[in-house]
């Protein structure tokens, strides 16, 4: 089994969550009370596959440690996040990102794309199809720059991932309703992700962070994250919100990117 770091070792949830984890044998909890250097160097020398922190920290606190620590993953310049989403009817999807990269370039759009795409390549159980989300589907807004940015982020991931099934700007509706998606999509000729998509881009960190706990709160889905991508290895910084079932299902989450 795979050892997983928790440096929050004093937290009730924590223990709770590396009692249960223990028990079902998904993984090898190690409480530890460590600062956050400590811990990801404990990553970084192999001691551990994975850190789960940020119950009692704040994400600043785990991103900095992680970037300054742990070093960004070859080729990438941004670091962001995604949730796992697990709906009451049995739909998983993920969202991202919600909770680090603040307002995107299209660069960077682009690499969350790439980030989020290889991660739940590994989390879903099916073929990623990556929607980047929007208030417009397909020009139907008019003129904006975030439609703009969308365009330039699908440029560059036409150049540098080809192999990605993305597609945008889309409205959410368009993006997951298959009859909504396919009518919207005529426009273009189609669309292979519209109506189909389980990776949900927001533009910006706003609307990342309300789309997720949105679709907890009201949709009743079970959530985790986020974890953290685009760092050389594998850490979740939780929600200071998170109940101990919520770090055991993103610990499962998490080991799926070992």
């Amino acid at each position: 089994m795979q050892k997983i770091l928790f440096p929050e070792a004093n937290n009730e949830f924590i223990k709770q969550a590396a009692e249960d984890l223990k028990k079902a044998q998904i993984c090898e909890p190690v409480l530890e009370s460590l600062d956050l250097p400590t811990a990801c160097a404990k990553i970084t020398d192999g001691s551990v596959g994975a850190m789960v922190a940020g119950i009692d920290w704040s994400s600043r606190d785990v991103i900095l440690a992680c970037r300054d620590h742990l070093g960004m993953q070859e080729g990438f310049k941004t670091f962001s996040s995604l949730f796992v989403a697990d709906l009451p009817d049995g739909r998983r999807y993920i969202i991202s990102d919600g909770a680090t990269c603040k307002n995107p370039t299209a660069e960077q759009l682009a690499e969350i794309v790439i980030l989020t795409h290889d991660a739940a390549a590994k989390i879903l159980d099916e073929t990623p199809l990556v929607a980047i989300l929007s208030f417009s589907t397909f020009g139907s807004g008019g003129k904006d720059p975030s439609m703009d940015k969308t365009a330039e982020a699908i440029t560059i991931l036409k150049e540098r991932r080809p192999d990605i099934l993305v597609d945008g700007e889309m409205q959410l509706d368009a993006a997951v309703n298959p009859r909504i998606g396919d009518k919207k999509a005529a426009v273009k000729g189609g669309s292979e992700v519209a109506g189909r998509a389980n990776v949900l881009i927001t533009p910006d960190i706003n609307s990342g962070n309300i789309l997720y706990k949105s679709v907890e709160q009201f949709a009743h889905a079970k959530l985790a994250g986020p974890i953290l991508l685009g760092f050389k290895y594998p850490v979740s910084d939780l929600s200071r919100g998170s109940t101990a079932e919520d770090v055991a299902f993103t610990t499962e989450c998490l080991i799926k990117l070992i």
